[in-house]
């Protein structure tokens, strides 16, 4: 089992990847907490001094370097589709799935750790449902090259892993 889980900031892939590993006993990485070991810096610290591309180039190596393994769940950074073909290498390698809860619910989340995301960090709220909504216009073509595609905000695990292991 290799599964990528891929969305937009707040939709949910830390929460459903602690989940998910746990019920399989399989190992978990995110891939930010793994960038940021690395680096022994916050991401919004790495994108501020080294760069967007130096982040980017870091996220595909450890990604590579991770799917070495026989079997893991991984949840992404919500940009890591769409650079450096990650989404197609994912697709190569194991099962890719996208979390796509409505609009507002991912809004409501990031509103509340907004510090925590270098992208959103200086956004006043207002302004962010409009931010959201252009910038996940312009993954959409990626994340929808998943595998499997959950949409529902209400979704429990026995659903979420039924439609994995199907996919």
């Amino acid at each position: 089992m290799k599964i990528y889980l891929i969305g937009f900031m707040g939709a949910g892939k830390s929460y459903w990847g602690k989940q998910l590993a746990d019920h399989w006993q399989a190992p978990y990485y995110d891939l930010d907490d793994v960038i940021v070991a690395e680096e022994e810096m916050a991401i919004s610290d790495i994108f501020a001094t080294k760069g967007e591309d130096y982040f980017r180039e870091k996220e595909s190596m450890l990604l590579r370097e991770l799917s070495r393994q026989g079997r893991f769940l991984i949840s992404c950074g919500g940009g890591t589709p769409c650079f450096q073909d990650n989404m197609d290498f994912m697709n190569d390698h194991g099962t890719t799935v996208w979390i796509n809860p409505p609009l507002e619910a991912m809004v409501d989340r990031l509103k509340r750790k907004k510090y925590k995301r270098p992208l959103i960090q200086d956004l006043e709220d207002e302004d962010l449902y409009d931010f959201v909504e252009k910038k996940l216009a312009e993954r959409r073509p990626f994340y929808e090259q998943s595998r499997v595609i959950i949409s529902s905000d209400n979704i429990s695990l026995d659903t979420f892993t039924e439609k994995i292991d199907h996919a």
